[in-house]
């Protein structure tokens, strides 16, 4: 009797009908976050600079020095200072004056320049592998017409940033599918380590994330520098990449990609073959005896094999990933010691959940035998995974995001707030997977006549089956190719029947299409994920703007600013409450407060005060406050000629060697 699976219904069609559309779908939202993810924001915030931008001092600074929110890499060529013809008047020598907590670099200018307008243009790598850059003017003794023209090419921007970025999506999707594949078999599905597709999903993924991964070491010269892609084989460039923590990063990842090659082997060598023979010897009566014989000694085997791929592969994995933590925003800004594992965590639940998705998606289609068991023991694992992700992402959400207002006000925290909610859509999907499981598992207890009933079935062959083998056997020894023929015709047919019997399960078909909702949702979380990356922190967009913030005054009330500080050496941290009473045109009284971080007076060794109207081109007007008390320094009778948003500069100096800049803007008048 031949068995025929029901016809496809209806609804299955037009879900068949509908992935070509989805997967339209998707590579259009995947192109749209490609295009806002370049050019890649910047990480590294410039918080002050000495002069300041649009400042008009009245002699010649000794250097200039730049003040950053996080770690930067500079060398001679970093900060350049332009007189108004263009010419450099700085000594090309840089200067590390970094103290503590403090990021500071400077540059020394030559001796005599004339007064006018300067110009300096900075550049610099972030401690979090992306380029950074800038420019601003300063004056001396008067502002004056410049003849400066700036490049218009930003760091990190142009088509080189556009294949380098590309290359940064591609290798976390390789990463996530080749760590997530092999716990799938691991923790899951043994057996599939034995299946053709599976063994495909993973080496594809390996080739995917080594091609990457050594696209991005040749491009890392060009994409921090010129620009240019002739530059990718510059190995001068290459030579200097390699001494930087990016360039060590991505060459750790290339050899411990030749590790996984190794364990990939393994996986698919010896550890498959196991599993093929011990399918093979369970269809053979005399085999099944003999592997019942050997069977304690087989399972010991096998799960000393299992427990060194376990061990092997946890620690591989968790050093590709520490190659992220280690050049990226983990290992810069602040608890960089705590935040760096909690990062690998994360970057590994991501992968066992996203990657793991794939390969049962793989599976659901390509291998029609694939146990529910196996299914029941990944949705465990994706719950786990999601568990450990909420955690240490919302470690990570506060350290870069840092408060409410950025987490809605920064690039950064919008695009935070549309990765949970992906998260939110996934784990939705996943209920509904789960419910498909759990469906599926009522069918578990069908006896092993049944399944061994089932699988008859779907071998039985049909009369013109049967005549198709008989002729391939009496026409292999006259002509081989019609043999050869025959039997590709056979397998064929074979694989038919088994992608009928496999569709005719609607349980089955439920979940592969769950499945694939929540497969195509990561996709996109994979993308946005992947731009956070390559997006300013929010704690460094808050500093960034806070250097531009205003306080306005209003009229017959003092105005009232208070600036935090950190000069970087010993007690260089607190505050300083500022007042400027009556806060409007003419003469004010300033008031000067310095406290520790507990809010106990913080006696300063020096304190200076400068106002700048920069729209009018008024000032800096420097105010030396006398001091009053420990603590409290006071000054009278300070002019403000005109209404407008007058810059306030406060230098403060903690010990001989350890001052620093802090400012604000407010609105006279």
């Amino acid at each position: 009797m031949t068995a025929t699976a029901p016809p496809p219904s209806t609804a299955r069609v037009r879900a068949t009908a509908l992935l070509p559309r989805l997967t339209l779908v998707l590579a259009a939202l995947l192109a749209a976050f490609f295009a806002a993810a370049a050019p890649a924001s910047a990480h590294a915030a410039l918080t002050a600079s000495d002069p300041t931008d649009g400042a008009v001092v009245a002699t010649a600074p000794a250097q200039i020095t730049l003040s950053f929110s996080e770690g930067v890499a500079m060398n001679g060529d970093s900060i350049r200072v332009l007189d108004p013809r263009g010419k450099r008047v700085d000594t090309g020598e840089l200067r590390d004056l970094c103290s503590g907590n403090l990021i500071r670099y400077g540059t020394a200018l030559r001796p005599g320049l004339p007064d006018g307008t300067y110009t300096v243009a900075w550049q610099a790598i972030s401690a979090d592998s992306h380029p950074v850059s800038g420019a601003f003017t300063f004056s001396i003794g008067a502002p004056s017409e410049t003849a400066v023209s700036l490049p218009s090419r930003t760091a990190g921007d142009g088509p080189v940033a556009v294949a380098y970025g590309i290359a940064r999506y591609v290798a976390y999707a390789g990463f996530a599918v080749l760590v997530g594949a092999a716990a799938f078999i691991l923790l899951c599905w043994r057996r599939g380590a034995a299946q053709r597709p599976m063994q495909r999903l993973v080496v594809r993924a390996w080739v995917a994330l080594t091609v990457a991964t050594l696209v991005m070491l040749l491009l890392r010269n060009p994409y921090t520098g010129s620009g240019n892609f002739a530059d990718a084989f510059d190995l001068a460039g290459l030579k200097a990449v390699l001494e930087t923590k990016s360039g060590a990063s991505l060459v750790s990842r290339l050899l411990l990609l030749g590790a996984a090659a190794l364990f990939i082997t393994v996986l698919f060598g010896s550890y498959a073959r196991r599993h093929t023979s011990a399918g093979e010897a369970g269809t053979d009566g005399k085999a099944g005896t003999d592997a019942s014989a050997a069977s304690e000694e087989d399972a010991k085997g096998e799960s000393d094999l299992v427990f060194g791929l376990g061990i092997g592969g946890t620690v591989v994995a968790g050093g590709i990933a520490a190659t992220w933590a280690l050049s990226e925003h983990a290992s810069t800004g602040i608890q960089p010691a705590l935040a760096m594992p909690v990062d690998i965590l994360h970057l590994l639940a991501v992968a066992v959940w996203l990657g793991g998705l794939t390969a049962l998606l793989v599976a659901l289609h390509k291998v029609p035998g694939i146990e529910r068991t196996a299914i029941r023991r990944f949705s465990t694992v994706a719950f786990t995974s999601v568990v450990v992700l909420a955690c240490t992402g919302a470690y990570q959400s506060w350290r870069q995001v840092g408060s409410w207002s950025a987490l809605t006000g920064t690039d950064y925290g919008r695009l935070l707030l549309v990765k949970i909610g992906l998260v939110g859509l996934v784990v939705a999907i996943a209920y509904t997977s789960r419910k498909w499981t759990a469906r599926l598992a009522v069918g578990e207890g069908e006896s092993a006549e049944e399944r061994e009933s089932t699988s008859d079935v779907s071998r039985e062959t049909s009369p013109v089956t049967v005549t198709s083998d008989a002729v391939a056997s009496d026409t292999i020894a006259s002509d081989p190719r019609r043999a050869a023929q025959l039997a590709r015709q056979s397998a064929a047919r074979r694989t038919a029947r088994e992608k009928q019997v496999r569709d005719a399960d609607p349980d089955r078909a439920g979940l592969r299409r769950s499945v694939l909702a929540e497969a195509g949702v990561a996709v996109v979380l994979l993308a946005v994920t992947t731009i956070l990356t390559s997006t300013e922190p929010g704690r460094a967009a808050e500093l960034e703007a806070g250097r531009g913030s205003t306080a306005t005054a209003v009229p017959d009330r003092a105005v009232k600013v208070t600036l935090p500080f950190d000069t970087g050496g010993q007690d260089g941290k607190g505050s300083v409450r500022l007042q400027l009473d009556p806060g409007r045109v003419g003469a004010n009284t300033l008031h000067v407060w310095a406290e520790t971080p507990d809010g106990k007076p913080l006696d300063l060794p020096e304190l200076r005060v400068s106002f700048t109207l920069e729209a009018k081109e008024i000032g800096p007007l420097p105010v030396l406050p006398e001091r009053a008390a420990p603590g409290h320094w006071t000054a009278s009778g300070v002019q403000l000629p005109l209404t407008g948003d007058w810059r306030i500069d406060v230098t403060v100096r903690t010990s001989d060697i350890d001052q620093t800049t802090v400012q604000k803007n407010v609105k006279i008048g």
